[in-house]
């Protein structure tokens, strides 16, 4: 389902849709970017996974999706031919502007790492990763999927006016992934979704349904920039299934304590919770509780008249 709808007045309300969440997903994201200019080269007209995609048939799918973006957000008519190509604006999704990082060691190679100094007792000597097998490199973590924005010369030689996780000039910047900020509205965005979640009747009955609308809340806030809109526009179907992952995970943790406080309960003879001493009824345990199955019999009716 992609939107939510609420009753109020008689009257059918959006209280979230893809259309206002993308807005707000973009307006966050544009606070971790440099532009040359903020006005005009910070919406993007369509995404490409590499630069050499910018060709005729993209500025020509380009130019559309102005057209349509403009008469669905501001109810202006424009025809294909008042849009210059110079104004189109291309976001390319690449990493080469992220640096390099050295890799988290992995469990096996801390464990060759410790191996290793209690063989030849070298602690103290120092020794290189690559000695241990860590010598691997990656890009460094960001909260979204990084990206540069295009656009063509008369030439139609496409150059960069803007890019992500960077302050700065683009020469003399710095890479930052922690400058920029969510919008209010979207973190009020993320609030309504685990409250309405939360009332749903599959979960509203816990009593630690607060603690889920938390953890749920905990995740939003980690993830809520990492949608990718070059492969999806349904950023509400990702937002739920997120929050029903967080209120899963904390259902089975309070369901795995709850086994323990009754095991500890049974050992010290005592009697468990109630879900513990029913739980024999609906696997057909013979040791434990059984349902009693009540019939019915419908009165059979009369052929005989009065």
């Amino acid at each position: 389902m992609a939107e939510q709808k609420i009753m109020r007045g008689g009257r059918r309300v959006n209280y979230l849709n893809n259309r206002d969440i993308l807005a707000e997903i973009h307006k966050s994201k544009k606070t971790y970017c440099k532009y040359l200019n903020k006005e005009t080269d910070s919406d993007y007209d369509i995404i490409v996974q590499d630069i050499k995609k910018i060709n005729k048939a993209r500025i020509k799918e380009a130019r559309q999706a102005r057209i349509d973006r403009m008469k669905k957000e501001q109810g202006i008519i424009v025809e294909p031919k008042d849009i210059a190509d110079q104004d189109l604006v291309f976001r390319v999704m690449t990493w080469e502007h992220i640096p390099m990082v050295d890799k988290k060691p992995t469990k096996a190679q801390l464990k060759k790492r410790a191996k290793l100094e209690e063989m030849f007792d070298d602690i103290d000597e120092a020794r290189e990763d690559e000695d241990y097998g860590i010598d691997d490199q990656v890009h460094a973590k960001v909260n979204f999927p990084p990206f540069q924005h295009y656009k063509v010369d008369d030439e139609g030689k496409p150059y960069k006016v803007g890019q992500s996780h960077w302050k700065g000039t683009f020469e003399n910047g710095e890479f930052s992934k922690d400058h920029g900020e969510m919008t209010m509205k979207l973190a009020n965005m993320f609030i309504k979704l685990c409250e309405r979640y939360a009332t749903r009747s599959n979960w509203r009955g816990y009593t630690y349904n607060e603690e889920m609308r938390g953890q749920a809340l905990l995740q939003l806030s980690q993830i809520g920039l990492q949608f990718d809109e070059s492969k999806s526009q349904n950023p509400f179907a990702y937002y739920t299934a997120a929050i029903t992952n967080s209120f899963t995970r904390v259902l089975n943790i309070e369901k795995k304590n709850q086994a323990i406080r009754d095991d500890i309960l049974e050992m010290n003879g005592l009697n468990p919770s109630w879900t513990r001493q029913n739980e024999g009824m609906d696997d057909g345990d013979p040791d434990g509780p059984q349902k009693v199955k009540v019939t019915t019999v419908k009165p059979k009716k009369s052929t005989t008249a009065d």
